[in-house]
């Protein structure tokens, strides 16, 4: 739904938050040469925690703080026409992603086939049916189904009850990976068998074991999506201090309580069960929660409190439209992978052109790998910004 009002009901600060988690998903998974990005901008291995792993997390706990101030207005009502309405959004969202995910194989298929002889006709129909190897879940499909069963939650269940609830969700989970020995990567854990069973090997993305065997295991999977409700549970509890909260100065130090006592619990629960991104630990999810909820508060202070506005349109940019800009850069990803030309006898990809016969020659590989990331950030801020000043919000 694209919608031309003004934003003056907006939470800046919120919409700051949100740009950054928005900016930081397409910086890191946009660099110029995979086998080139500095160790802060890659995912842990497996248990841990990086920069890069923060993204996808505080962009949940955002989506959180959003649905209590969006139902708020409603007065949290459940109705059909709620239902009909969050339905739809979430279906939509999950067949983008799963679209994008077509794109993908389809475009590299084609440039895979690109040079043989094979008529352009048979090409694209063999690239477009490669229905057997497109990945069912990704990172839209995981917000559309946490979106989904999240809000049906917040408008069913008395809100006095979803701290137990989230409790209660973490330590099922916790319970489950440990009774199943999941807690390592391997063809065993409980989180690949599942998906196995439902979506098939072939429609899950892959992993590589520290002695180089890939296996099929998803990190978007269906078993490690009820962490992620609990995750949006906090959030919403976020939003619900802040909501209540009767000054600026009130919404800062709730916040920082609240993300001090969660940043610990889940630091003492990694002794426990690690801290891990792949499978969405109980610990990961405390530690993440409690991380985004003191830089939200540190937000409020500097742009609320304190007035520093000046610096935030970059991000703010980012934030009004967040998915549709996040559509607009794998999209754009996606096509400058695929799309070649002949260059000196060889076809060759719009960004690795740009990247091995530009960047990485002038600046060295990690350098070069970095600079492409943050130029396709640019790129899509460029897209944002237009948007932003022609006050258009795209909802998805």
């Amino acid at each position: 739904m694209v919608s031309t009002t003004g934003k003056s009901a907006r939470l800046l600060s919120l919409d700051v938050l949100r740009g950054i988690t928005i900016a930081g998903m397409i910086l890191v998974n946009n660099p110029g040469n995979w086998g080139s990005v500095y160790p802060p901008l890659r995912h842990a291995e497996w248990n841990g925690l990086t920069p890069t792993d923060l993204v996808f997390p505080f962009f949940m706990f955002i989506m959180g703080v959003s649905m209590y101030l969006s139902y708020k207005k409603f007065d949290f009502k459940f109705s059909n026409r709620t239902f009909l309405k969050l339905f739809r959004r979430s279906s939509l969202l999950f067949l983008i992603g799963l679209a994008i995910g077509w794109l993908g194989l389809f475009s590299g298929g084609l440039r895979e086939l690109q040079g043989t002889d094979i008529p352009l006709g048979e090409r694209i129909w063999q690239a477009a049916t490669n229905f057997e190897n497109v990945r069912i879940l990704g990172v839209l499909q995981r917000l559309a189904l946490v979106s989904f069963f999240g809000t049906l939650i917040i408008l069913l269940i008395p809100h006095k009850h979803i701290p137990c609830l989230t409790g209660a969700i973490l330590l099922i989970y916790w319970i489950l990976i440990g009774v199943t020995g999941s807690y390592v990567a391997s063809e065993n854990n409980i989180i690949a068998i599942v998906d196995r069973a439902i979506l098939g090997a072939s429609h899950m993305y892959t992993e590589t074991l520290p002695d180089g065997k890939v296996i099929p295991f998803d990190p978007e999977g269906i078993l490690s999506t009820l962490p992620c409700i609990a995750h949006v549970l906090i959030g919403f509890w976020a939003g619900k201090l802040i909501s209540e909260s009767k000054s600026k100065n009130e919404q800062i130090q709730n916040l920082a309580i609240f993300g001090t006592i969660l940043f610990f619990a889940g630091f003492f629960l990694h002794y426990g069960f690690p801290v891990n991104k792949k499978i969405w630990s109980s610990s990961f999810v405390l530690v993440t929660c409690g991380l985004a909820s003191l830089l939200f508060s540190l937000l409020i202070w500097i742009i609320d409190v304190n007035n520093k506005k000046k610096w935030s349109v970059f991000f703010e940019s980012f934030g009004v439209n967040p998915l549709f800009i996040y559509v607009v850069a794998d999209i754009l990803s996606i096509l400058l992978s695929n799309v070649v030309f002949m260059y000196q006898g060889n076809w060759i990809s719009i960004k690795n052109f740009v990247y091995f016969e530009w960047l990485s020659s002038v600046f060295g590989n990690y350098l070069g790998s970095l600079i492409f990331a943050l130029c396709f950030v640019f790129i899509n801020w460029i897209i944002a910004h237009i948007l932003y000043k022609k006050k258009i919000y795209i909802k998805l």
